[in-house]
């Protein structure tokens, strides 16, 4: 599949969808503020994209799900994020459904309806991105244990320039970016104003 398995595939695919339902929201706000018909065209057609690509991102979620090894943690926040990764994406299929059926008789009423659950949709994305995130940077969830450990052997070997590369000491206070260019004090000096 494109040279990427189902986890790469998922991490490939998530990030769009989640950019055109947020702007979507924005562009349906910005609609309602302005009655500009442009921004009303935008809202519509970032939602369309969005809500097919989101659909490709829960299916390969999902198929990720039974490919990579985890333990009971990992599951438990795979069960959440599947979860409100399909409550949100149903979220956002009614408003396309809805706006697809009533087309432009949709009334005030209606509008602000969807206008609300496109907010709560957008709620969802974050809340499906934060749990996202913590199973891959707390939990290292589709890294095989093989490449943890290796990983692990190797940052605990530490790190070392090689031969004309700058050390970096890890001790030393970061470097102010206020004082002029080439401008440095021999080890010791007391500090002083210039």
């Amino acid at each position: 599949m494109f040279g990427y398995d189902w986890p790469r595939f998922h991490a490939a695919v998530n990030d769009l969808p989640v950019a055109l339902l947020l702007v979507t929201v924005l562009f349906d706000l910005a609609a309602w503020l302005t009655k500009r018909a442009s921004l009303e065209a935008a809202a519509r057609w970032t939602l369309w994209a969005g809500v097919l690509g989101g659909w490709v991102a829960v299916i390969a979620g999902l198929e990720a799900e039974d490919v990579i090894e985890h333990g009971e943690a990992i599951h438990e926040l795979m069960e959440t994020h599947e979860t409100l990764a399909l409550v949100t994406m149903g979220t956002f299929t009614v408003v396309l459904a809805w706006r697809l059926v009533r087309r432009a008789r949709l009334g005030d009423i209606e509008q602000a309806a969807l206008r609300l659950l496109s907010v709560a949709g957008l709620v969802g994305i974050v809340w499906t991105g934060r749990i996202g995130g913590k199973l891959v940077f707390e939990h290292a969830a589709g890294i095989p244990a093989a490449t943890m450990q290796a990983e692990m052997h190797d940052r605990e070997a530490g790190h070392h320039h090689h031969p004309g590369e700058e050390e970096e000491d890890e001790h030393a206070a970061p470097a102010d970016s206020a004082k002029p260019a080439g401008h440095t004090h021999p080890p010791g000096t007391p500090p002083h104003k210039h």
